[in-house]
């Protein structure tokens, strides 16, 4: 297992090969809590503009500017305000997260401070997936850690801002990634979405303003005090700021876990070179899924020759998105026909069941995949597939829809003789032979 950094210094994985580097003592001893007593010598509003100007963007998958988001809490509300780390990482593909609380957890309490100092929230949760129960226990040594040395609690150096941060774990529930979701079960109920607006930082957790921010997201806050704002931006895109953790998996002989400057080219070249190719060398690269499972799959001719950068606009350009930075390499033997089968098995599995185009798409979509690959396809089936998806895009409660419609969408799209196969062979097994519509 890779974990390095390519083509920038190691920021978010500069603890990752320190003897001890989850411990308070060897934190500071490269650092630790030196942005935090740097933020306390501003104001909170100036560290919320350090952050809009680093040009960081959510970590966790939307890509939403982090200074923004910070900027929408209401300053002058009377109630209590909360900071709530989603360390529930349970996109399909993705496993960086782990890496940061197992080794370097104190960055993201640092990180979790800072944001409190600069919202003027006293409290934070850092709100774990029910398989990552080992990490709480990790994270809890470091909270009592960082509250014996002064940096929780009550006047955190002697800044006079108290602060107390809780860990909390779920049960499981991939729906709990979404950060309403998160919140409602946070507070002890069902793990089902909220309607919004309102939105967590006007109303979140207990109904009070809140901010939601993924552990990535939280861990370079220090980075960027320590640096400044334009400093780190300019390590990645004026639009993409900093670097990004990239969670390889796969067909590679080289998986784990890489740090890349935002804007970093090209993803051919990260496959190939920096991954070590492909693990298998008589099969060449077939596919990418370059975010985790919930972003649109990418064939080897979006890829090879065609400059993909990673950052935000360059996958959307290439024909994706950077997701949770969840990558996921195949190679030639792979069918995607059953390969997204599973994640769609998966969505069915894991739809809280909350809204009717969720609750029964996902179905529905399971059941034709069933019968495809039992022998059974239909020339329609792809139609009736596509019809469905869009029936789920864009009318579901929550974002998991969408994530369920888009593998199948883009597997069509990009791999239609994958499924044409699997019509025309069914078909012809059956006595039934039919012409695809693919």
């Amino acid at each position: 297992m890779e974990i390095k950094a390519i083509g920038c210094e190691p920021l978010q994985l500069k603890m990752m090969h320190v003897a001890d580097g989850h411990t308070l003592k060897v934190y500071r001893d490269h650092g630790g809590y030196k942005s935090l007593q740097k933020a306390f010598g501003m104001s909170p509003a100036d560290v919320i503009e350090e952050v809009k100007a680093s040009a960081l963007r959510g970590r966790g998958g939307a890509g939403f500017p982090t200074g923004m988001k910070w900027s929408f809490v209401p300053k002058d509300s009377p109630k209590p305000k909360y900071v709530v780390c989603n360390a529930d990482e349970s996109e399909p593909g993705t496993f960086k997260d782990r890496y940061l609380m197992e080794r370097d957890p104190h960055a993201l309490i640092e990180g979790m401070v800072i944001a409190g100092w600069a919202l003027g929230a006293n409290t934070g949760y850092i709100y774990t997936r029910g398989e990552y129960k080992y990490l709480i226990d990790i994270m809890d040594v470091a909270l009592a850690e960082a509250r014996d040395a002064g940096l929780l609690g009550k006047n955190i150096l002697g800044s006079g801002f108290d602060m107390e941060i809780y860990t909390h774990t779920g049960a499981g529930a991939y729906i709990c990634g979404e950060e309403t979701a998160l919140l409602s079960s946070l507070e002890g109920f069902r793990g089902h979405p909220r309607m919004k607006p309102p939105f967590p930082a006007v109303e979140g957790v207990y109904a009070c303003p809140t901010v939601v921010n993924n552990v990535e997201t939280l861990t370079a806050v220090p980075q960027i005090i320590e640096m400044g704002g334009i400093p780190w931006r300019d390590l990645g895109t004026e639009k993409s700021g900093g670097t990004k953790l990239w969670s390889v998996s796969g067909h590679v002989k080289k998986p784990g876990v890489y740090e890349l400057p935002m804007g970093y080219d090209d993803l051919e070249k990260f496959i190939m070179e920096d991954c070590g190719g492909m693990l298998r060398p008589e099969y060449g690269l077939k596919a990418c899924i370059p975010g985790g499972s919930s972003v649109y799959i990418m064939n080897a001719e979006q890829i090879v020759g065609k400059n993909v950068l990673m950052d935000y606009e360059g996958l959307v350009a290439g024909g994706s998105s950077v997701g949770s930075g969840g990558f996921i390499v195949m190679d030639e033997s792979v069918d995607v026909v059953e390969s997204t089968k599973n994640l769609s098995e998966f969505y069915k599995h894991e739809s809280c069941g909350w809204c009717t185009p969720c609750r029964e798409g996902t179905d529905w979509l399971v059941k034709i995949f069933d019968r495809i690959t039992s022998g059974g396809g239909r020339a329609e089936d792809v139609q009736l597939m596509l019809d469905i998806c869009d029936n789920i895009e864009g009318k579901s409660f929550c974002p998991l829809g969408d994530a369920a419609a888009w593998p199948i969408q883009s597997a069509i799209k990009q791999f239609p003789e994958d499924f044409r196969k699997w019509i025309v062979n069914g078909a012809e097994s059956s006595g039934n032979l039919v012409e695809s519509n693919l």
